[in-house]
């Protein structure tokens, strides 16, 4: 989804708040043009100040906001999307649809895990997860999981 996606699309509109910290950081480049500007701590400042500021002082930016958004709404009712791709929907899925076969190494986790879990009592799944991969490294029956895959994998194709 890149830029080309919506070109031409009218730039949304901005807050009260927006406009106020647009207009403290041009007076902040005007006072220091060669500072550069830590993110984090001037958001910080400007929302003191915005927190601290009476009405009375915010309406200049409100109204800077209410004429944003009359221009926003004014574009939008003549912006025409481009047609092109349209996000596709996801296929529902059929709640009579057999569950899909599951492998030889699910068939093994759903054995193991009891055991893993009563060895390590208080891991977390992930790690449940990693030791049981260990494990199936190992495994020197993995002919008995495989065979109750192919089962499984039988049952699913019918």
């Amino acid at each position: 989804m890149g830029k080309k996606d919506n070109e031409g699309k009218p730039k949304g509109r901005m807050s009260s708040y927006a406009f106020f910290v647009q207009t403290c950081r041009e007076e902040h480049k005007k006072k220091h043009p060669n500072d550069t500007v830590v993110f984090a701590e001037f958001t910080k400042k400007c929302a003191e100040k915005w927190k601290e500021m009476t009405p009375k002082e915010k309406k200049r930016f409100e109204d800077m906001a209410e004429r944003d958004k009359a221009r926003y709404e004014r574009e939008m009712s003549s912006y025409v999307p481009v047609g092109g791709q349209t996000k596709k929907r996801k296929r529902t899925k059929d709640p009579n649809a057999p569950k899909r076969a599951l492998s030889a190494f699910f068939f093994f986790c759903a054995e193991e895990r009891p055991s893993v879990r009563a060895a390590n009592p208080g891991i977390g799944v992930a790690d449940v997860a990693k030791e049981l991969g260990k494990k199936w490294e190992v495994c020197p029956n993995k002919s008995k999981f495989e065979q109750l895959a192919q089962e499984d994998k039988a049952r699913y194709e019918r």
